[in-house]
């Protein structure tokens, strides 16, 4: 019977070599899908984020029991959509304010309804360190939108929007949108605390005291 040839010990390292260069590459790729913030996000750059998330678990009751506290926070400083002037934001720019980020459409059902919630939470939190930021989705351009939110009286929200859904495709990227409404709360350092999937009563005292207690730790603390 004839043996398969053995090629010798220099040629099996060369297999275990390319397989180890193909497992680094395949690595690699997950890396760049994830983006470098999501994979370094629960480094010391979000140190004040992960002590926020712990804050503001005991208070994820109620109307946002859903609430999911962060325990590896992403970094979302470099998602992007347009401002109320179709200027190009990046979270970059909201740098040093909480952000309650809100990804809405007018074709979403629950996202219309949490729209009033969401503006008057807004009103009452809005200042230099806290902001509602709610992007909207919708495909065509900003009329129908804009239309709906005059309609039923949102006042005190900017316009912020992405039409092109990109916004949403990178946070399905980063395991951090499902689907319409996603809510994230964001730290002044552009780092995720914590994740809503689906609608909340963002004006309810639930929402408030868990985003004040969010808002509570600070760098140096």
């Amino acid at each position: 019977m004839t043996k398969p040839t053995d090629s010798g010990p220099s040629s099996r390292r060369g297999v275990f070599a390319a397989g180890l260069a193909g497992a680094v590459a395949a690595l690699a790729a997950v890396y760049v899908i994830a983006g470098p913030n999501g994979n370094t996000a629960n480094g010391e750059s979000c140190k004040i984020a992960l002590q926020a998330a712990a804050a503001a678990k005991p208070f994820a009751t109620g109307e946002v029991a859903a609430f999911l506290p962060a325990q590896k926070p992403l970094g979302l400083s470099e998602i992007a959509f347009l401002g109320p002037h179709d200027e190009l934001l990046k979270m970059s720019d909201f740098a040093g304010k909480t952000v309650l980020l809100n990804l809405w459409a007018t074709w979403c059902a629950p996202c219309r309804k949490e729209m009033p919630a969401l503006d008057k939470l807004q009103a009452d939190l809005g200042s230099e360190e806290f902001e509602v930021v709610a992007v909207n989705l919708d495909r065509g351009g900003p009329e129908k939108p804009k239309a709906f939110l005059q309609e039923i009286g949102v006042s005190r929200l900017g316009y912020y929007h992405d039409s092109s859904n990109r916004l949403l495709q990178d946070l399905r990227a980063k395991a951090r949108a499902t689907g319409l409404p996603t809510t994230i709360l964001i730290g002044p350092e552009g780092c995720e605390i914590g994740t809503m999937y689906g609608p909340a009563e963002w004006a309810d005292s639930d929402a408030v005291n868990l985003i004040r207690a969010a808002m509570a730790p600070k760098a140096g603390s």
